[in-house]
């Protein structure tokens, strides 16, 4: 059977951190991180399809990111009471969370900001290429998470000569994608 010394010392740890999506994708980070000051319009953005919490925020920006950017209770709660006290949003208390709802004033200020994105150009087509390729690293995840999930499968059900099978394959596709990043760019 697969165990941790197979994987090699820490094996633990980085296979946790490729779980929460945070091997995948490291290299993109300074393309896709939030600029100072966007994540206000992010913000607002989701606010304009429907009201809803805090943490509702940070977990729809995680979802619609494919889990490789999740804000920060600490970049996301300092950034509603700025809209709020400017009056882009109101917020309430219901069932014990406070509910942020755009007001007129937000929805002003993120179509002014759309406005000046559309005649930025090559900015906006920047940001349209560094997503795609964000888009295309989300997938490559996806297919590398369920890989994980039929190996442990062998691990768990598999007799000795299937998980020898396994080990083969990853072993070669490990060499074949080294030989792929060694062909350069």
């Amino acid at each position: 059977m697969f165990t941790r010394s197979m994987f090699g010392p820490g094996c633990g740890a980085h296979h946790r951190a490729f779980r929460r999506g945070m091997s995948f994708g490291r290299h993109m980070e300074d393309e896709m991180r939030t600029r100072r000051g966007d994540i206000k319009y992010l913000l607002l953005n989701l606010l304009a399809e429907r009201p809803r919490h805090g943490y509702d925020l940070i977990k729809e920006l995680e979802t619609r990111n494919a889990g490789f950017y999740r804000p920060s209770a600490g970049s996301i709660y300092p950034t509603l009471q700025m809209l709020e006290e400017g009056g882009f949003l109101t917020s309430e208390m219901v069932e014990g969370k406070r509910v942020y709802t755009i007001t007129e004033a937000g929805k002003k200020l993120l179509s002014e900001r759309e406005g000046q994105a559309h005649g930025a150009g090559s900015r906006s087509d920047s940001r349209a290429s560094a997503r795609e390729r964000w888009n295309r690293l989300a997938e490559l995840r996806k297919v590398a998470v369920e890989l994980g999930g039929a190996v442990m499968q062998v691990a768990r059900h598999g007799d000795s000569a299937r998980v020898d099978k396994v080990e083969e394959i990853l072993d070669r596709a490990r060499r074949e994608i080294y030989a792929i990043l060694s062909e350069g760019k």
